[in-house]
């Protein structure tokens, strides 16, 4: 541990910097670099530190532990003739150089001076005992040849694969369009224990066509691209979820697929382009084992996550990539989405207006058209043909939100195949006729403890709504006047009249009416600046190096050796003047007095640490 401690006060600060990131080390209460040295040669450390390393860098460090001696000390060529006993193939032994470049870049091991190394013997001891255990044996890491990639067989027809795989994107795609624009008009709550709350899970399955269990895949994809965001215990459409509504299928469909490339892990991405054409989900659960048989339980986990996307996405058909897969893998995302493309089913922009008050598309909608039926028309059935119901109350949503009467004709004169049936025209003049005849306003301090105010234009209807128990979630009391109050701000009143099915409008002061937005869109939190936790670690270690008196420095130095059982040369002063060296397990440091076992007559001294010269790591004898 003293070797790594010496090493790490001896780096310039953004090397030390740069390997702590690297090993993606976790800022401890770390105060100097004894007990830094210490945290990076913990068995939880270390062990991550393994599970980066590939397999030939993992045989290299294997004979380095394997011919290092009790002090750690070990030589490129010793290392090397390791290598050559354990059988390592060409490779292993060609990659001796850069392997071990590695290894100092993450303080595995430390060079000492031209041909010597020092391998700190707790981690030459923690990879000693895991080899043949949860790693495999020394023999196997140097001398296994890795898998070949195998190409596919030849001449198979894979058109039913292929269009199977666009089946599904096509899906995914629009079961993820379905989920956001629910979360736009209604979020969805996020339980304390994780996981939505049931019937928000039912109301966004039902909605996206799919089984409850195969929602969280869906969502899951939604908050890694940003499309949703958790505010509080809420989760809502974001800016980027309102941006992607807007594409069509194939560029959504590219658009997530460019999300899912950014987001593999360097290594799974490296194994993936070794196979090219060749890779499948079981070749790369397979390289994943050789190659990283340190990952541990993350890297097996990371990989399959990836696989679900893929399939979910039609990057891959049964772990077999698609050509719009195989195009992403390359980086050929023009190309994937031309392909993907072709397969999907072409969107139409054309309706047919029934008489009994349906609209259905007889594909899937141009995400324009869509967005404008859904703003005065409910969705009934979502599927390669969809199909809307106008309603009273969907047409006074429409109005409440700035829609007139007329721009609904326009928009339906131009987009529908079988003309306005007449019950349609009636619906659109008899709502916009009726629209506003309740009144939704903020009430005033005279209105305390009422935060709204409903007014009506017939005494009757107010009536009617005091003993509608369908609105007994806002409690409204008469005010006098004809008029009603609520403690409910007026945007939940005018809504749950709005749901209710009464022709409400909400007001201004003056009378104006105004249009209130349901939805809310999320706003993703933007870090704040932060000094990096790493680098105040750094700085706290180095500056703490610099203020340490040398007598400071030598106690901890002995204190570190002593939590670590290591064996020490020390160099002690004679009362004559002269230095013998002293080869000493230190005990204890008090008083300013080590107390330490001898190791060559296996007696205990206590020494004034006045009387110590030097210190340094034991020669092995």
């Amino acid at each position: 541990m003293l070797g790594l401690a010496a090493h790490l006060d001896a780096l310039p600060r953004e090397a030390l910097l740069d390997g702590l990131r690297r090993r993606s080390f976790t800022a401890t209460g770390a105060v100097d670099v004894f007990d830094l040295a210490d945290a990076l040669l913990a068995t939880d450390a270390v062990d991550a530190a393994l599970e980066r390393l590939g397999r030939p860098t993992l045989a290299v460090l294997a004979a380095a532990a394997r011919r290092a001696d009790a002090a750690g000390a070990a030589t490129v060529d010793g290392i090397a003739a390791e290598l050559e006993a354990l059988g390592a193939g060409s490779a292993v032994r060609d990659g001796l150089a850069a392997a071990l470049g590695l290894l100092e870049e993450l303080f595995l091991v430390i060079g000492t001076g031209g041909d010597a190394l020092l391998v700190p013997p707790l981690l030459a001891r923690r990879v000693l005992d895991r080899l043949g255990d949860s790693l495999p044996t020394a023999e196997a890491l140097a001398a296994s040849p890795s898998p070949i990639p195998v190409a596919g067989p030849d001449g198979v027809d894979r058109r039913l694969a292929e269009r199977r795989a666009a089946e599904i994107a096509h899906a995914t795609v629009t079961g993820l369009a379905e989920v956001i624009v629910q979360l736009s008009t209604q979020p969805a709550r996020e339980l304390a224990k994780g996981g939505l709350a049931l019937p928000d899970a039912r109301r966004l399955a039902e909605a996206a066509t799919m089984e409850l269990e195969q929602l969280p895949e869906l969502v899951g994809i939604a908050k890694r691209a940003g499309f949703i965001v958790r505010e509080g215990s809420e989760w809502l459409e974001t800016d980027a979820g309102a941006d992607w509504l807007r594409l069509g299928n194939a560029a959504r469909w590219r658009e997530l697929a460019e999300i899912w490339l950014r987001g593999i892990r360097p290594q799974l991405l490296e194994l993936t382009n070794r196979r090219g054409d060749a890779v499948t989900a079981e070749a790369l659960r397979e390289d994943v084992a050789w190659f990283y048989p340190a990952g541990g339980t993350r890297l097996r986990e990371a990989a399959e996550a990836v696989l679900r996307e893929a399939e979910a996405l039609g990057i891959t058909i049964a772990g077999d990539p698609s050509d719009a897969g195989r195009a992403v893998l390359a980086g050929r995302l023009a190309e994937a989405e031309s392909a993907m493309a072709a397969l999907f089913p072409e969107q139409v922009d054309r309706v047919y207006v029934q008489h009994d008050l349906t609209i259905v598309a007889p594909g899937p909608l141009e995400p324009a058209v869509d967005a404008q039926l859904r703003g005065f028309a409910d969705i009934e059935g979502r599927d390669l043909a969809s199909s809307y119901r106008v309603t009273p109350a969907s047409v006074n949503r429409a109005l409440a939100a700035g829609q007139t009467a007329d721009a609904i004709r326009a928009f339906l004169d131009r987009v529908s195949l079988t003309g306005i049936p007449q019950p349609l025209e009636y619906l659109l003049a008899e709502s916009s006729e009726r629209f506003g005849s309740i009144r939704v306003t903020e009430a005033t301090a005279d209105d305390a403890p009422a935060r709204s105010v409903v007014r009506a234009d017939d005494a009757a209807v107010l009536r009617t709504l005091e003993v509608d128990q369908g609105l007994a979630p806002i409690a409204l009391m008469p005010l006098g006047d004809d008029r009603l109050g609520s403690r409910f701000p007026i945007d939940i009143v005018f809504w749950a009249l709005s749901d209710a099915r009464y022709p409400a409008a909400a007001e201004d002061a003056e009378g104006r009416i105004v249009r209130l937005r349901r939805n809310r869109l999320g706003r993703i939190a933007q870090p704040k600046a932060t000094v990096d936790p790493l680098e105040q670690l750094v700085d706290r270690v180095r500056e703490a190096s610099g203020e340490a008196t040398e007598a400071g420095w030598l106690a901890r130095q002995l204190e570190s050796a002593a939590r670590s059982k290591e064996t020490l040369t020390v160099s002690v002063r004679m009362p004559g003047g002269e230095v013998s060296d002293y080869l000493l397990a230190p005990s204890s440091v008090a008083n300013g007095r080590l107390r330490a076992r001898d190791r060559r007559t296996d007696i205990e001294r206590t020494l004034p640490l006045s009387a110590i010269a030097a210190i340094a790591p034991a020669i092995a004898e």
